[in-house]
């Protein structure tokens, strides 16, 4: 029996950081939380599409959008869920795959053509326009989160 996962609402939290792992992979506790608070409707302005960042995760699992926003459905805990996507994702991954996959997306820059580095550029200046230490996807969630729920530049 699954246990009953709670569903945070995402109209008065973020969701977990990008960066949190769950199995070592970033971007799936962020994932579930967002799928729950879906499922709740709770989502506030987040996108839980299977776009977006979390597209990166279904690319490396093989899972589907569907299948996985179905099984979050049911309830189950992040443990379970870990379990549930270990044994179901087409695409197996070994333990050292999961880490090197995950440092990649906690490192990863704009793709350095043009139009992603300014969009880039612009999604960081709707929140401050002196910020130099906002270099990755990950940081730009973060400060999009923190700045989203009343959080400082």
């Amino acid at each position: 029996m699954a246990s009953t996962a709670a569903f945070p609402d995402l109209t008065q939290r973020p969701p977990r950081s990008p960066r949190v792992r769950l199995g070592g992979f970033v971007l799936l506790p962020r994932i579930l939380d967002k799928g729950r608070a879906d499922h709740a409707g709770v989502l506030g302005e987040y996108r839980f599409s299977g776009k977006g960042m979390d597209r990166h995760f279904l690319a490396f699992t093989g899972l589907t959008f569907d299948a996985l926003k179905a099984e979050i459905a049911t309830g189950k805990g992040d443990g379970e869920m870990l379990a549930w996507v270990l044994a179901n994702a087409p695409l197996q991954r070994l333990p050292w795959e999961i880490d090197a996959w995950s440092n990649y997306l906690e490192r990863r820059t704009p793709d350095g053509d043009v139009e992603t580095l300014t969009d880039f550029a612009e999604a960081v200046g709707k929140f401050a326009q002196n910020r130099e230490d906002i270099h990755t996807w990950f940081d730009l969630l973060d400060l999009d989160d923190h700045c989203t729920f009343g959080g400082r530049p």
